[in-house]
């Protein structure tokens, strides 16, 4: 329960916050305090018996509602009754440094609340100093460390890498940079950086000669004493996947918050899937042995037994023939595949995440061999580090720090082959739900080769282990948390406790102001060619050139076969996606707009979410077509295929709430403040003649209506 004295603290400081901003009190906002306060109140005392309702709200919190300040002061307050930290992840970096540059000094100084916070970010975001000194070192050198993931990241040129480490050292040294790549005062190519920053697998910690100066420990000491750690989504992920308490503080000390909630299964999912892609991984096992033999040389002083190289080198070459087998077992499994367009990646999805017999047959002696490649390099890895702690070893601290990056890349390396091949040594009869497996056959983009992928298809069992059984407290919010008017979908895929509290504050905005239209139509996206035709036709007569309007398509194919259709009467003021950043598209329309001329975007999906355009930026969003997923995403066609084979129907259950969703991101670009009005204009006939289409239509927001 809350005490009198909880409630009074949140209501002053609230009230505190609004007076001094005059701002005006949201009834929404309150609402939204109201509910974080309570469900974090059923946070026990330390040694208190565990609560029969679990502290965990999923709050869906419609565009205006002022979530941030909700969270903001129910969240610190709370977090310091119970004694606990606030670890609020957004989906983004730019998001996650509003919040921290803006949002949260702001609350400080206007409040009356006294809080510490700091910003936590990866280690990728910072430089290694330790491979910053290997990358000046190897620019002089006639045998360079050898890259450890070809597949990942090319090697820069030197010509145009080493003056930008050079310029970067020179920063570090006169204290004018701390390290962080977001600090750069220019842009960094990205294989540039990559090449000087480091991963959990490669770095050695506390052992690191250059410790005391090293930017992401830095950062990380600082967060030993924060009250609020602000990160995004990938970050939190991460440390949970290490088991929690790496980076950020423990579950069990944490109040987490997830803002943009709605994107916690996705990105949950892209950290515990696994890959492995057999011509880049034989390349890379044929790097490492060249490896091996530079470091026996190089710690010759360690006295490594002879065996434990001899055993890798071993592994590797079995390693290196079974690879081989295996990519002539998927050659011909991609044989049985009727041709399609060899210009693009073909892809084989296996039915229910079943793998045929073949494949098995390979995977199990790599499972085998990769297992005890993992345990060769593992001791490997414990005798350099031993020696790193060692003040006597009589083996130069910094050069064992190289090697332990080289032989800890080496064992992630390792590692995420091992997880990917016993995933493909099993039949997959047991999984429940089924993981899906598939096989991508690259032909485009200078990639040749198979990639292998195995995913969960659902996030549920995961975040049931890693999130909501530890965490001391989770809120989940976003503006678009339900569809079809539920909770349902976020419950099937995220695996929230079902006696979770569960909350929609309504935006405060007047979407009377604002009409949905469906124009007359004599055709709907089932007919491709015939849509888009209608698409030419009738873009010139709907689009006002001397608005700001967005349109969103859901196909690249489309969107640029419409603009070709429509440059002669548009083209001057239209920009699409792809011809430059999606920054850089959205500063040339403000920039059009604010001359007092029109401009219209032509986007995909990641202009329908996350976009702020208001005011007269977008006075009219133009949708193409009901969103409906990509139907060849191994993800959504194995979920669909375990949901029907259940008798249930997966396009009903599964593709109508997720293009409900989209559709409702789609149409909240249009309203962004409470003055904003215009128009959403769905160029698809079938939200008023299909069944379905009625259900996504009564779960949009409460438009005027105009339907033809």
């Amino acid at each position: 329960m809350l005490t009198e004295e909880t409630k009074n603290a949140i209501r002053e400081a609230y009230q505190t916050l609004m007076e001094s901003k005059s701002l005006t009190p949201r009834w929404g906002q309150r609402q939204m305090i109201a509910e974080i306060a309570n469900t974090l109140a059923r946070i026990p005392p330390p040694g208190g018996i565990a609560p029969t309702e679990p502290a965990v709200c999923v709050i869906e919190a419609g565009t205006g509602t002022g979530k941030t300040i909700a969270y903001a002061i129910a969240g610190i307050i709370l977090a310091q009754v119970c004694a606990k930290r606030l670890v609020v992840a957004t989906a983004t970096i730019a998001l996650q440094e509003q919040f921290v540059n803006k949002d949260l000094p702001d609350i400080k100084a206007h409040s009356g609340l006294d809080f510490s916070f700091c910003l936590a970010k990866g280690r990728r975001r910072y430089i290694c100093l330790s491979k910053l000194d290997r990358a000046m070192v190897d620019s002089q050198s006639e045998t360079p460390m050898f890259a450890l993931y070809p597949d990942e990241m090319g090697a820069p040129l030197s010509s145009e890498a080493m003056p930008v480490y050079a310029a970067m050292l020179d920063a570090l040294g006169r204290g004018e940079w701390d390290g962080d790549r977001d600090n750069w005062p220019d842009s960094v190519a990205e294989d540039i950086w990559y090449g000087v920053t480091t991963d959990h697998s490669q770095c050695s910690g506390r052992r690191c000669p250059n410790i005391s100066q090293c930017s992401f420990f830095r950062a990380r000491d600082e967060l030993q004493s924060a009250d609020v750690i602000v990160t995004n989504h990938d970050l939190a992920l991460s440390d949970l996947a290490l088991g929690g308490g790496a980076i950020l503080s423990a579950p069990e000390d944490s109040i987490y918050v997830f803002d943009e909630g709605h994107h916690l299964p996705d990105k949950t999912l892209s950290h515990f899937s696994c890959f492995c892609r057999i011509h880049t991984t034989i390349q890379w096992l044929q790097d490492s042995k060249k490896v091996l033999v530079q470091s026996a040389s190089a710690l010759a002083a360690l006295d490594v037994p002879e065996r434990v190289y001899s055993a890798l080198t071993t592994d590797m070459d079995e390693i290196e023939t079974n690879l081989k087998v295996a990519e002539q077992v998927v050659v011909g499994l991609f044989e049985e595949e009727p041709p399609r367009d060899s210009r693009e990646d073909q892809r084989l999805r296996f039915a229910h995440g079943l793998v045929p017999a073949a494949l098995i047959q390979v995977a199990a002696p790599l499972t085998a061999h990769f297992g005890k490649l993992v345990v060769g390099i593992s001791r490997l890895e414990s005798l350099v580090e031993d020696a790193m702690s060692d003040e006597f070893a009589r083996v130069d601290k910094a050069e064992l720090e190289n090697w332990h990056i080289q032989i800890g890349g080496m064992l992630g390396r390792a590692e995420g082959a091992l997880a990917l091949w016993q995933e493909y040594a099993v039949t997959g009869e047991e999984d429940s739900p089924p993981k899906a497996r598939w096989i991508t056959l690259l032909n485009s983009g200078g990639q040749h080769g198979f990639d292998l992928r195995c995913s969960p298809i659902l996030a549920a069992d995961i975040l049931r282990e890693y999130l909501w059984s530890r965490a001391a407290g989770v809120i989940v919010t976003s503006a678009t948390m339900t569809a079809l008017n539920s909770f349902e979908r976020f419950m099937l895929h995220s695996g929230v406790p079902q006696n979770s509290s569960f909350k929609v504050v309504p935006s405060p905005f007047d979407y009377t102001s604002a009409t949905f239209s469906v124009p007359s139509m004599n055709c709907d996206p089932g007919d491709a060619p015939a849509h888009t035709a209608a698409l030419i036709e009738l873009l010139p007569q709907v689009l006002d050139r001397s608005e700001g309007s967005l349109v969103l398509f859901s196909s690249r194919r489309q969107m640029q076969d419409v603009y070709q259709g429509v440059i002669e009467v548009l083209g001057e003021i239209i920009l699409m996606q792809g011809d430059q950043s999606k920054q850089e598209t959205l500063r040339r329309h403000r920039e059009a707009m604010d001359r007092g001329e029109g401009s219209i975007i032509f986007g995909l999906a990641s202009f329908a979410e996350g976009v702020d355009l208001p005011g007269n930026y977008c006075r009219h969003v133009v949708i193409a077509k009901i969103p409906f997923a990509v139907p060849d995403s191994p993800l959504e066609a194995a979920l669909a295929e375990w949901v029907e084979a259940q008798g249930r129907n997966a396009f009903m259950e599964i593709s109508v709430p997720d293009a409900a969703l989209r559709l409702v991101q789609a149409s909240g670009r249009l309203l962004r403040n409470e003055t904003d009005k215009g128009r959403v204009t769905l160029m698809d006939r079938r939200i008023v003649t299909r069944r379905y289409g009625r259900i996504i239509l009564d779960s949009l927001p409460p438009f005027r209506r105009e339907l033809a």
